[in-house]
């Protein structure tokens, strides 16, 4: 047993000897994933105190002489008045999320896939890219500008349909929903498209040359060649969009939030946000966070398990 762990040991060694620039390239992003995403875990204390930053000289007295609470914090959360009006407002988003701008950028990339030109195709996917390097300042700005009742040029369009029946998207609560999947698709559809054209690149030409010789027309090619050659590509996405289910995203629902619109928009992104930074309430947004992490690790191993048994490749 010694000698094949001295062995394994000389083996890693020399590894690292043989390839010592592919090593040192790794430090960045393992100093990254320390600094930003295992060292903050310790703050996951608060979860179960009555954190005061002010309990103490220090950041590290203000942990310690925080009085313990127990899972007192989950019991605030789970009872409390806006518990699940969060939950519906954040499951109505990334449900109808995963059914609407989920599939855009699987049916854009088809069909970019099957533009002949390379020239015409590479304008597409650049024209198409250019809306993910947009930051949502800017979007809510433009959907603002865009749906404003005095001089917005999509209201105006909406007002010749309906008349004077034409809705105030920016200020009624049940067109949130809507309005934020909109933006999506807008935004991150072109950008979205990458990794499955990177799993299409792979695809066999001989395949495509054999179903020509059958007859087969390009819808035909599509369903039984390309789709299945980016099945396992989909199944793993799908995964990590359903482990994701809770995180709607900060940004983008707090800068369309408003007065009016907060009933149907209020979700647990900005619910952490408004009770830990702008009410101090740390405990118990720690708490909410930790709730949606353990959710989601749930959500990522159950769909992993359906894609297993479904005999697919799955995430691991």
């Amino acid at each position: 047993m010694k000698r094949g762990h001295g062995l394994y040991t000389t083996s890693w060694l020399s590894a690292i000897k043989n390839h010592n620039w592919l090593y040192l390239m790794l430090i960045p992003g393992i100093l990254y994933m320390l600094i930003f995403n295992y060292f903050p875990m310790a703050g996951l204390a608060m979860a179960f105190e009555e954190f005061s930053p002010y309990n103490g000289t220090t950041i590290f007295q203000a942990f310690t002489k925080s009085p313990f609470v127990g899972l007192g914090n989950f019991y605030k959360l789970f009872t409390g008045p806006d518990f699940w009006r969060i939950l519906r407002n954040t499951l109505s988003i990334s449900i109808w999320s995963i059914i609407f701008y989920f599939p855009a950028p699987i049916i854009l990339a088809l069909l970019l896939n099957e533009l002949k030109s390379e020239s015409y195709k590479g304008l597409v996917q650049f024209m198409v890219y250019i809306p993910h390097f947009i930051s949502y300042v800017i979007v809510a700005s433009l959907t603002a500008q865009l749906f404003s009742t005095t001089d917005g040029y999509a209201y105006h369009l909406l007002a010749g349909i309906f008349g004077n029946n034409a809705p105030d998207v920016m200020s009624n609560p049940k067109l949130f929903t809507p309005l934020i999947i909109g933006q999506n698709i807008w935004k991150e559809t072109g950008y979205g498209t990458i990794i499955y054209l990177a799993a299409l690149s792979g695809v066999d030409l001989q395949l495509y040359e054999a179903s020509d010789i059958d007859g087969a027309n390009r819808w035909q090619k599509m369903w039984h060649i390309t789709l299945p050659a980016i099945k396992s590509t989909v199944v793993i996405m799908l995964i990590l969009k359903v482990g994701s289910v809770l995180n709607t995203g900060y940004e983008q629902i707090f800068l369309m939030q408003n007065s009016i619109n907060r009933m149907n928009s209020e979700v647990f992104d900005t619910y952490i946000y408004t009770r830990g930074i702008t009410n101090g309430n740390y405990s118990l947004a720690t708490a909410t966070g930790l709730f949606k992490s353990i959710v989601s690790l749930f959500l990522v191993i159950g769909a992993n398990m359906l894609a297993k048994k479904a005999d697919e490749s799955g995430f691991y």
